[in-house]
C-alpha cells in the first residue's frame, strides 16, 4: 500500500508500552503500526525522539471574541501547537459573550475562522441566567458544560460568566444529565474564599503566602463534597477541574470507588511550582485554586503515581500584562501555561521520577479524549486521527520570553531549565510545527463537535 506519512524509527507510545517502531498515516488516520512500510509521499526519521500520541488539553481559555486582546486563536493555538497539544477543549469563559447559548456558541466559530492551527472541541457554559437554554449548546456539539460554585466574572458586564448557587447547580445537572452530558465544576466555598480575602485586603496581607492562606484546602474539600453529592443525587457525569490538594483528591477518589460517575483533573503548575516559588516569581503564577506549599506538592505526585488523577491540563488563562500589575491580592488570576504543559511533565514525571511513558501518554492526551468522547484522538492506534508529538529527551533549555507564542510573552515559567523539547508536533498527518522549519504554512485545525464524532 502507498501512504501519505511513515514515522520511522522513534519510541513510539502505545496504550500499554512504548517500542522503537514505525507509523504508517493515510488520509489524515493511522493506518498502521510496524514495519516494513516503504512507499509513502513522506518520511520521517524519528531516531532517538519520543513519539507520542498529541496532548489533548482538556482545560483552555481562548479569550475571543471580546477580549481577543487577553489571548485570540491565532496566537492560543498556535502556542499549543509548538507545546506539543493537537486538540483543546475549550472553556465558555473569558470571552464576550461568555459561551451559554446557540448563538454565543456560533459567535465563537466565527471568530476563529482560518486561525486554528489545532483542532477544538468546545465547553458550554452553565451559569446562572442559561438554564432554559442548555439544550442549545447540547444540540450545537458541545462535549461538556463548565460551571463554578467559587465566584467568578465581572458583575458589570452583562453577558460575562457566571457562578451558580446550589439550587442553579442542581437544576443544570437535572437537566443535562437527561442529555447524558458530563459537567465540569470549579470547586471552591465562594463564599468563604470571598470573606477570607476581603479580611487579608482589610489587614494588609498581601502577599503570596497570604493568598493562598485566604483559600485554604478545606474550602476545596468542602465544595468538592458538596458538588459531588449533588451530582451524584442529580445522576450527572461529574469532572473536578484543576485539583490543588491530596485532601481534595481523596473526595474524587472515595465517590469513584462508591460507584459514583466522577473525574477529575489537575494541572502541571501543581506540580512543579510551590508558594515559595509563587513569592518568587510574583503575580505570574496566582491562580485559583492557589499554588500550595512544598508537601502539599510532594503529596500530589503521590496521588498522580497512583492513578487518582484522570488527566493533566493547561488551564491557559492569560490576560495582558497590566491586569498582573499591583499585589498579589488585586491582580488577574490566571497562569498562561499551555505551551509548556508536554516538555515541563515529560522533564519533571518521566525523567526525574521515572513515570513510564503509556502512563505519561494516558494522563496526557489518552484519558481526556476518553472522557470527553473524543473518539478520534488520544491515542496511536490504528484508525485514530494521525496526532502526534514529538519529544527529544535529555535537552536542556531554558525557556525564554522570546520563545512563547502568547499574545503576551509572559509566563510563570520563563527563565525555567527544561531539559526536553517539542521537536515536531503532527496533526491528522499534517506537519504543523517543527523546531526547525517553524509552523506549517496554513491553518487546518477543526472544530469537534459531539454529534460529529
Amino acid at each position: 500500500m502507498s501512504y501519505d506519512l511513515i514515522i520511522k524509527n522513534g519510541t513510539v507510545v502505545l496504550e500499554n508500552e512504548a517500542l522503537v517502531t514505525d507509523i504508517a498515516v493515510k488520509n489524515g488516520k493511522i493506518a498502521a503500526i510496524g514495519s516494513g512500510f516503504s512507499d509513502a509521499k513522506e518520511v520521517i526519521d524519528a531516531s532517538g525522539l519520543v513519539v507520542a500520541p498529541g496532548m489533548v488539553d482538556a482545560h483552555t481559555h481562548i479569550s475571543e471574541p471580546g477580549r481577543s486582546h487577553w489571548e485570540g486563536y491565532a496566537t492560543g493555538t498556535r502556542a499549543a501547537a509548538k507545546g506539543g497539544i493537537t486538540t483543546m477543549i475549550e472553556m465558555p469563559l473569558n470571552q464576550l459573550p461568555a459561551t451559554t447559548d446557540r448563538a454565543s456558541l456560533h459567535m465563537k466559530f466565527d471568530a476563529a475562522a482560518g486561525k486554528l492551527t489545532i483542532d477544538a472541541a468546545q465547553f458550554g457554559g452553565l451559569v446562572s441566567y442559561n438554564l432554559d437554554r442548555l439544550h442549545e449548546l447540547n444540540e450545537e456539539g458541545v462535549v461538556a458544560y463548565k460551571c463554578f460554585v467559587a465566584t467568578c466574572g465581572d458583575r458589570s458586564i452583562s453577558n460575562d460568566f457566571r457562578d451558580v448557587n446550589d439550587f442553579e447547580y442542581f437544576k443544570g445537572l437535572q437537566t443535562l444529565a437527561k442529555f447524558d452530558q458530563l459537567v465540569a465544576v470549579h470547586a471552591e466555598n465562594a463564599l468563604i474564599c470571598d470573606e477570607l480575602g476581603d479580611e487579608a485586603k482589610k489587614a494588609g496581607k498581601v502577599t503570596a503566602h497570604d493568598y493562598v492562606a485566604s483559600r485554604p484546602v478545606f474550602t476545596e474539600v468542602e465544595a468538592i463534597r458538596r458538588v459531588l453529592y449533588l451530582a451524584k443525587v442529580a445522576d450527572c457525569r461529574l469532572h473536578v477541574c484543576h485539583v490543588s490538594s491530596p485532601e481534595g483528591l481523596a473526595e474524587v477518589t472515595r465517590a469513584r470507588q462508591e460507584g459514583q460517575r466522577v473525574t477529575c483533573e489537575s494541572c502541571p503548575h501543581y506540580f512543579v511550582l510551590d508558594t515559595d516559588d509563587f513569592a518568587k516569581i510574583g503575580t505570574l503564577a496566582k491562580c485559583s485554586p492557589p499554588i500550595r506549599d512544598k508537601d502539599n506538592q510532594n503529596r500530589m505526585w503521590e496521588r498522580l503515581f497512583k492513578g487518582e488523577i484522570d488527566c493533566l491540563v493547561s488551564d491557559h488563562s492569560p490576560c495582558p500584562p497590566e491586569m498582573k500589575a499591583g499585589n498579589v491580592m488585586q491582580a488577574w488570576g490566571g497562569i498562561a501555561g499551555l505551551q509548556s504543559c508536554v516538555d515541563v511533565m515529560f522533564d519533571e514525571a518521566v525523567q526525574k521520577r521515572g513515570m513510564a511513558l503509556p502512563m505519561f501518554a494516558k494522563l496526557m492526551a489518552t484519558n481526556a479524549a476518553d472522557i470527553f468522547g473524543l473518539k478520534h484522538k488520544g491515542r496511536i492506534s490504528v484508525g485514530k486521527d494521525a496526532d502526534f508529538v514529538f519529544i527529544q529527551p535529555n535537552t536542556s533549555h531554558v525557556l525564554k520570553a522570546d520563545d512563547l507564542e502568547y499574545r503576551h510573552k509572559v509566563s510563570p515559567y520563563v527563565g525555567r531549565t527544561i531539559n526536553a523539547r517539542i521537536a515536531k508536533t503532527i496533526l491528522r498527518g499534517h506537519t504543523i510545527y517543527d523546531i526547525k522549519q517553524g509552523f506549517g504554512d496554513t491553518c487546518i485545525g477543526e472544530f469537534l463537535l459531539k454529534h460529529k464524532q
